[in-house]
């Protein structure tokens, strides 16, 4: 019995063995077949083909003359596939190391060559890419590529650069060192700048090397190139100001902003800090943020100009209209008495007009007053104060303006003097714009058009009104009053003889440890010429500008004192470039308007 059952039972064990055997094997088969297989097929596919990218070259940002302000320089990095080198590319070596500028014992012990012959053997190379040099010019690579060398190649890299250097820095924005857009208009207008990114898809050999034939090929398409409105004298005067200001003054902070009034274009921007997007990373990031739209200031007694405005589009007052501003208290139309703010100098009886031209904090709360504060509130927002302009680079502040529930019993005598409310430079020059084209909120852009990769034209954007403000008649009323507030008043240092010049200035002492500062100030001012008839729109705002006595004492930096000479140093410069007549010969337009014949004009 025990020798018949050693035999069954080695039947049965070397049976089970077997089947066991099959068992692992269908198992084994059925997880690369079915478990995994679609994974193990996409692995396989990814073995097999390899995607290439192609990068387009980012287009260019121009000037309103065409003039560039950014552009894309390309170059090549050269290397080369040890994996298919051939031994007719030894040869070629001694060429190759002249254009590179590369030793020929270097370039030879990269490719494994002694004694002019292959050492090692390509099928054993497991990498598949070894640079040679980087940053190769066009015309260069062209050289290369006439030499024929198959496993030599180049992959075509683009570096964004800046001829103009620091010119519109914050306008135009930078480009990062990795590609990637940062600020201005690079990073608002990437969708057209960036192009589209191009690729092909290649089948591997058997030893990893690229086959002769592609699957598929996606051709890149390079970006489109943005016209500004930008042109580059004006931001050249603009700049060379605020060095000049940066220099006398050592200001914390100051912005000038030219535009023309009736299409909101912007014709120059300029801040100081500045910085060269060349060089970017060199400079403070502080310096990099555009300060026009993104630092609200308490906007001082250019603000008044909202004021007056509202009072007579809203016809309760006249021009002609007095108020007593010697008064220290006034009755609101609530029934509250509510004290009056302080002048710089004490004031008597004053009309609309010489409200405006000496510039009478008290003046200016009691015509606030007459509209109550819903009614002066409805207005500051007409203006633009305490929304966003709509200029598209993504980084404006809306300011700060509280609502009517969230005032005190203060604000309403404060807020027309420029107090208690928080306006970013452009606001306070958009304001002032509208006063210049007639009444009329314009939308602030700096991009006319878009052109495709042949130079075509294929957007473009023109002026966008955001609502009207006031009434013609009314804007040309308050125009006159801001003449002689330059002619004749506390902005006399704007003048320019012979020509018309409508202004404001503002001063505010700013807040330091929660509590307004006799040191420290803003100054601005905010004008246009020809009064009669605006080309261009130029706002000043300097941000604790550091000027002294003799004796070394602080000064007080009145925007008559810092900002107007500003105004007019630039002013100067673009009265013959625009062609602006002079006037020398006749009088100013405020003596020749008849404000009761303005208040009678339908």
């Amino acid at each position: 019995m025990a020798k018949g059952f050693a035999p069954g039972f080695r039947f049965w064990i070397l049976s089970l063995c077997i089947l066991s055997g099959y068992g692992a094997i269908g198992y084994r088969l059925v997880d690369l077949h079915v478990i995994k297989g679609e994974a193990l097929a996409q692995e396989v596919q990814d073995r097999r083909y390899r995607i290439v990218t192609s990068n387009p070259r980012r287009g260019d940002v121009l000037d309103s003359n065409m003039e560039l302000l950014a552009t894309s320089h390309s170059f090549v990095d050269v290397g080369f596939d040890p994996g298919v080198v051939a031994k007719s590319d030894v040869e070629k070596l001694p060429r190759l190391a002249q254009i590179l500028g590369l030793s020929l014992f270097d370039l030879e012990r990269a490719f494994g060559v002694e004694n002019g012959r292959l050492t090692r053997k390509p099928e054993s190379e497991t990498v598949r890419w070894r640079v040679l040099a980087k940053k190769v010019g066009e015309v260069a690579y062209d050289e290369i590529r006439e030499l024929k060398m198959r496993c030599v190649y180049g992959n075509r890299q683009y570096a964004r650069v800046y001829p103009k250097e620091g010119m519109a820095s914050h306008l135009v924005g930078f480009v990062r060192n990795d590609g990637k857009p940062v600020t201005g208009i690079e990073r608002a207008y990437d969708f057209y700048l960036g192009g589209q990114v191009g690729w092909k898809e290649t089948e591997k050999g058997t030893r990893g090397e690229m086959a002769q034939f592609r699957r598929r090929v996606v051709p890149s398409r390079n970006g489109m190139s943005v016209v500004l409105s930008i042109d580059s004298y004006v931001q050249h005067t603009v700049e060379r100001e605020l060095e000049r200001i940066a220099k006398e003054m050592n200001p914390k902070s100051a912005s000038i902003i030219v535009t023309d009034p009736y299409t909101g274009f912007i014709i120059a921007m300029g801040n100081y800090p500045t910085f060269d997007p060349n060089r970017y990373a060199e400079f403070d990031v502080s310096t990099h943020s555009n300060r026009s739209l993104t630092d609200p200031l308490e906007p001082g007694s250019t603000f008044k100009i909202v004021a007056a405005s509202a009072a007579l589009e809203e016809h309760v007052v006249e021009p002609w209209s007095e108020f007593d501003c010697s008064l220290d208290t006034m009755i609101t139309r609530n029934g509250y008495r509510a004290r009056l703010p302080n002048d710089s100098h004490p004031n008597g009886i004053l009309s609309v007009e010489g409200i405006i031209t000496e510039s009478s904090n008290r003046g200016a709360a009691q015509m606030a007053g007459l509209l109550g504060e819903q009614g002066f509130y409805d207005y500051v927002r007409k203006f633009g104060f305490g929304e966003k302009s709509g200029f598209d680079l993504g980084v404006e502040s809306k300011g700060i303006l509280s609502p009517v529930n969230k005032w005190d019993g203060l604000t309403l005598t404060r807020m027309p003097m420029g107090h208690a409310i928080g306006a970013t430079p452009i606001q306070i020059h958009y304001a002032m714009a509208t006063i210049a084209n007639g009444g009329v909120l314009m939308r602030p852009q700096v991009v006319q058009k878009i052109l495709d990769e042949t130079g075509e034209e294929s957007v473009e954007f023109g002026p966008l009104p955001r609502r009207r403000v006031i009434s013609m008649k009314t804007a040309r009323t308050v125009a006159s009053m801001l003449e002689k507030t330059v002619s004749e008043g506390t902005a006399q240092s704007a003048r320019i003889a012979g020509y018309r010049v409508a202004g404001k200035t503002g001063t505010t002492k700013k807040i330091i440890n929660g509590q307004y500062s006799s040191r420290h100030h803003v100054g601005s001012f905010t004008g246009f010429l020809p009064a009669d008839d605006p080309k261009v729109v130029i706002t000043v705002v300097i941000d604790d500008a550091n000027i002294t006595y003799e004796d070394g004492n602080r000064r007080v930096a009145y925007g008559g004192t810092v900002a107007a000479p500003a105004f007019k140093n630039v002013a100067d410069i673009l009265i013959p470039y625009y062609a602006i007549t002079s006037t020398a010969n006749v009088e100013s337009f405020a003596s020749l308007v008849d404000l009761n014949t303005l208040n009678s004009e339908n």
